[in-house]
């Protein structure tokens, strides 16, 4: 079929993914018909799938039946035993554990809101979240309760641990949970639930020096889930040969679930569809390619890093990948040369990309295949209930091939901002979120990514806000101004860079300054280039610090070293 024919097969009245369009919080949108009223409908499905694997983690081999036995363990102790109703906060801080999908689905089951933590945060970041979004409960791995205990106490938020065996963590408030105890009850009230209700905060860096708490509904969350389902069974229709994997569905999940395509376009993808997951406690390229051949990983999700740390890895290429079908991801700029080397590397999958944020719950334009093989520099095109347009700085909309700022409305959008009014109204134009990015759409349709508006860094895959960064350099000894950059990396895309103008007679140095960053902000956060100066910084006649000026100086320094 061709796209047309693939697109009104999926899409058509009767099927799955049908669309159909009205009106979504005051603004007119195309939507799926039948997305179900909340996650926790959805994942009451996930019983269906059995005995089937549904999470590996090392040697731990969990089925769908087992992982929804946990989650109604965790959902009893989060609504009976601590109180948590309808619309509750319950935050969850720890790494890729098996413990954080249970967790995830038993905040949903109960109607509670999934308030997502950043595992490399530290004592101090945390406590901001707990301020900003007073969950009822926080639940931790031990690591995280270690960093979480002193401000959960203070302010009256039940601490849950698991995998603490040794019971390492302990005191008032502190709650130990083991969810594969049999002898845990598992009955709770499931309540009533609307699309519009609220679903998740996941926390983005903010501009101001501060993370912001970007809310999504019930219904933000299933379309990006719908769409992405609609788009392989396109896919599937267009080229069945090329999109029919050899194995059952796997995904390999080594991007952090408290990040927007770890927990949305991987994890919820795969439970909706009874995949495997394997997770992996942290990203390395040799345990990857390992777990790719033996667990026959069929679909590669990452960041762009990651897919070049694989493709240039021994041990990826002389392994058996064969399985694969798909490498790609989303979360930074696609170096249109990955894509040519995914393509053209025999039997490890075929290149595919997207183009969202946090606020669009990494749903966006996507391109893959044929197609980005002959648009590497395209960030693609979205399914219709998602718009996306180009804007100029007074909200007036741009015709075809003008520069401006991208900007995406559809109900995959996030409602807002907790708490926070004022950004939430700076963040939309209408109905449209503004995504901080500068580029154009072509007649045909396709977004193409140029610039920043922000003064941002992706590491990564990861946002880093200078302005927080900058904040936390204040806050150290010694310290007189900084500036706070990004300057190329060749791996990840983009490294953090700061300036500092030291205090006359100080002993600051380039290491101790990074010693005390560490202990205030998350370690990807810290700059890896840290250039101590005895001289003020440059500025502008507003005396605004020359950010631009500072960049090209030191690009052109680092690259000349």
């Amino acid at each position: 079929m061709n796209y047309e024919e693939a697109f009104a097969a999926v899409t058509g009245p009767g099927q799955l993914f049908e669309i159909t369009e009205g009106n979504i919080l005051g603004h007119h949108m195309k939507y799926f018909a039948h997305t179900p009223p909340s996650l926790g409908d959805l994942f009451g499905r996930c019983r269906d799938f059995g005995d089937k694997e549904a999470v590996v983690y090392g040697t731990e081999r969990i089925s769908y039946s087992t992982l929804m036995d946990q989650a109604d363990r965790i959902a009893h102790l989060l609504s009976v035993d601590l109180g948590v109703q309808k619309g509750d906060r319950v935050a969850i801080a720890m790494r890729n554990l098996p413990e954080w999908i249970s967790t995830y689905i038993a905040v949903h089951l109960i109607g509670g809101v999934a308030t997502l933590i950043n595992a490399w945060w530290q004592p101090n970041e945390i406590a901001y979240s707990l301020d900003d979004s007073t969950p009822k409960v926080i639940v931790c791995d031990k690591d995280r309760a270690t960093r979480s205990i002193d401000a959960a106490r203070e302010r009256g938020v039940k601490l849950v641990v698991v995998r603490d065996f040794d019971r390492e963590i302990d005191g008032e408030g502190v709650i130990h949970l083991d969810p594969n105890d049999t002898s845990l009850p598992t009955n709770y009230t499931r309540p009533a639930m609307d699309h519009e209700d609220d679903a998740t905060i996941l926390y983005t860096s903010g501009t101001t020096g501060f993370p912001k708490g970007a809310v999504s509904s019930q219904r933000g969350v299933l379309t990006a889930i719908f769409a992405n389902g609609a788009r392989a069974a396109i896919a599937m229709l267009r080229n069945p040969e090329a999109n029919t994997p050899r194995f059952p569905t796997a995904f390999i999940l080594a991007i952090p679930l408290f990040h927007v395509t770890g927990s949305v376009a991987v994890m919820l993808s795969a439970l909706v569809s009874g995949a495997k997951i394997v997770l992996m406690h942290r990203w390395d390229p040799n345990e990857a390619a390992r777990i790719i051949e033996e667990e026959r990983i069929t679909r590669f999700v990452g960041v762009p890093t990651m897919s070049i740390d694989l493709l240039e890895n021994e041990e990826f290429l002389k392994r058996d990948t064969s399985s694969l079908t798909h490498i790609g991801g989303g979360g930074s700029a696609v170096p249109p040369e990955l894509i040519r080397k995914i393509a053209s590397t025999p039997g490890k999958g075929a290149p595919g990309f997207g183009y969202g944020m946090t606020e669009t719950n990494s749903y966006g334009p996507q391109i893959e295949g044929e197609e980005a093989l002959a648009r590497p520099t395209s960030a693609g095109k979205p399914l219709p209930i998602l718009e996306v347009a180009i804007f100029n700085e007074f909200g007036e909309r741009q015709e075809p091939n003008v520069r401006g700022e991208i900007c995406f409305s559809g109900p995959n959008v996030i409602k807002g901002y907790w708490n926070n009014e004022a950004a939430t109204k700076a963040a939309f134009f209408g109905s449209f979120l503004r995504s901080g990015d500068i580029g154009y759409i072509d007649e045909d349709g396709y977004t193409y990514v140029e610039d920043r508006i922000k003064d941002m860094v992706i590491r990564g895959g990861e946002n880093v806000y200078c302005a927080e960064v900058e904040a936390a350099i204040y806050e150290c000894d010694g310290v007189h101004e900084a500036a706070v950059f990004g300057l190329p990396d060749p791996r990840l895309g983009e490294e953090v860079a700061a300036v500092v103008y030291k205090i006359a007679g100080s002993d600051l140095t380039a290491e101790s300054l990074e010693a005390q960053l560490t202990a205030k902000i998350a370690k990807f956060k810290v700059p890896s280039k840290i250039f101590i100066v005895d001289e003020q910084l440059p500025r502008g006649a507003t005396g605004k610090i020359l950010k631009r000026d500072l960049k090209e100086f030191y690009s052109k320094a680092t690259n000349t070293n």
